[in-house]
């Protein structure tokens, strides 16, 4: 086998973590994959034992490099890409989390977000950030838990904790902690990070009351910042992409210049617009983030450099997007398999007028409700399951067609296609669907991987496996367009309609329920 033929991207998921090598063409040659457990100790918490990431992480990165008959010698560079905002708190001499992970769609914070909105510290928040202040973000998780933890205040003061998204817990192990480090990506989702001068902000600090020496450092999305220790693969391997899923997905989609946008349906359903090289202030309650970062120079010294030249995006979050398929299956037991959904609602020819907010956790963009709760409206006796699998599928591509006006709104661009990628990017009647609310064709790659293939692309880039951008877009290939098929006026009253059920979800649960 050729000495360095391949790139092997870890992607670490919200319900599993997931592994992929990538040849020169960009093609994947070995996968592995494992759910891990979900906690929910009470309403409105979510969570992770950091060590379970760790561990599956480990374990599919090696079945991957089984499956594509590859050792670490073949192994140009790992990417890294993963859930964002999830919060780790761990003792910088044991490696060893004080607590479980908070998971991204926690809202354990959102009575102190209320306080710090009422104390009228939104406005910095947002100016410093490009985000809106919600639990969402990883900053107030931190905090509660440097609050709640016991012990963990005092020996964070010492120097003795280690504070980390995903991508950094995931670093710090597979360097055997000799690396503390993130991107600008996912620096950029914690709600401490200064979007324009790219430094966490100690204005913010202050306000939340965390310790900068718990932070870790800032080096380019596409830069070497170290080497795997050589027992976990057999050898040692470049570390030298990382970004947070939905930016990986963006670089994997090649939207490389201004007004490309991809949407993203797993879990969640994120759509991400490339704005350039300034960030755009948005005034439709959209997040202004940082895509990804690549060094001017400096790219290849294997220490953590300077964040280079950011590329800015804007972003709209739809946080249950393939989580409300699987209530159909788990919660109401209507489908045995989520894939099943597809022919069901497609067995009838409309809704008959109900609508599901999934507000299961709250409302994204642009509501930003947390406590917001999911509704069914609209049913009457000739209800059937088929509607309500059919209104699910349809809440997924109402909640995107509001967020892509919104990006429009705030950028004056006008889109030409939507890329879309994840699991249900495969329901042919959801993009459809998409589609006809967009009022835009929506492009399905032939490559479906995008997360990985994106966080394969950084790494790649950074260590000359690919040439350039140019080479890495130029593998990027359409599998099937959708062209919209509704008139103007059919799109308007449904996404009018739309919003008339989500008056009736906004505002249900108490502060102390979310």
């Amino acid at each position: 086998m050729m000495k360095n033929a391949f790139i092997l991207a870890l992607d670490q998921g919200t319900t599993s973590s997931r592994a992929i090598v990538f040849d020169r063409q960009g093609m994947a040659r070995g996968v592995g994959q494992r759910e891990f457990q979900q906690h929910y100790p009470q309403p409105g918490w979510v969570e992770h034992d950091a060590n379970d990431i760790w561990q599956s992480q480990l374990e599919v990165a090696r079945i991957a490099l089984r499956n594509a008959g590859a050792t670490a010698a073949d192994i140009a560079a790992i990417g890294i890409t993963n859930q964002r905002e999830t919060t780790v708190i761990w003792d910088r001499a044991t490696g060893r989390p004080l607590a479980r992970a908070l998971v991204w769609q926690d809202r354990r914070t959102a009575p102190f977000c209320d306080e710090l909105r009422a104390q009228g510290h939104d406005r910095l928040l947002q100016a410093r950030t490009g985000l809106v202040l919600d639990a969402y973000f990883s900053g107030t998780k931190l905090a509660w838990l440097l609050d709640n933890v016991p012990g963990a205040r005092a020996a964070a003061e010492r120097g003795e904790l280690a504070f980390g998204t995903i991508d950094t817990w995931l670093v710090w192990h597979l360097t055997g902690g000799a690396v503390h480090s993130t991107d600008p990506s996912n620096a950029s989702r914690t709600l401490l990070f200064d979007i324009h001068t790219q430094d966490w902000s100690d204005e913010i600090l202050a306000l939340l009351n965390i310790p900068r020496s718990v932070l870790p450092s800032v080096a380019p999305s596409s830069a070497e910042i170290g080497r795997t220790l050589p027992e976990w693969f057999g050898g040692p391997i470049p570390i030298a992409g990382v970004a947070g899923d939905q930016q990986a997905a963006t670089f994997g989609q090649a939207c490389f210049e201004p007004g490309m946008a991809k949407n993203t349906y797993g879990t969640g359903c994120f759509m991400l617009m490339n704005v350039g090289n300034q960030p755009v202030a948005s005034h439709n309650n959209l997040l202004s983030t940082i895509g990804w970062s690549l060094p001017s120079t400096g790219a290849r010294t294997g220490q953590p450099i300077a964040a280079g030249q950011p590329t800015y995006m804007l972003e709209g979050g739809v946080f249950m997007a393939g989580a409300a398929v699987q209530w159909l299956r788990d919660g109401l037991g209507i489908i045995q398999r989520s894939d099943q959904v597809e022919a069901l609602a497609a067995s009838v020819p409309d809704t008959e007028d109900i609508f599901l907010v999934p507000a299961f956790a709250g409302l994204g963009a642009p509501d930003w409700d947390p406590y917001a709760r999911g509704t069914l409206v609209g049913l009457t006796r000739g209800t059937t399951r088929a509607h309500i699998a059919r209104a699910t599928l349809e809440a997924i591509a109402l909640q995107s067609a509001e967020l892509m006006t919104c990006m429009k709104a705030d950028s004056g661009i006008e889109l030409s296609e939507l890329r879309v990628d994840g699991g249900a990017a495969r329901n042919d009647l959801l993009m459809q669907m998409q589609a006809d609310l967009l009022g835009v064709a929506v492009v399905r790659p032939r490559v479906s991987e995008s997360t990985a293939r994106g966080a394969a692309g950084l790494a790649g880039l950074a260590v000359g496996f690919w040439s350039g951008q140019d080479e890495f877009a130029s593998q990027w290939a359409a599998e099937r367009r959708f062209e919209p098929q509704w008139s103007t006026d059919q799109r308007t009253a449904r996404l009018a309609r739309w919003r008339q059920a989500v008056e009736h979800a906004k505002g249900w649960a108490q502060p102390d329920d979310a």
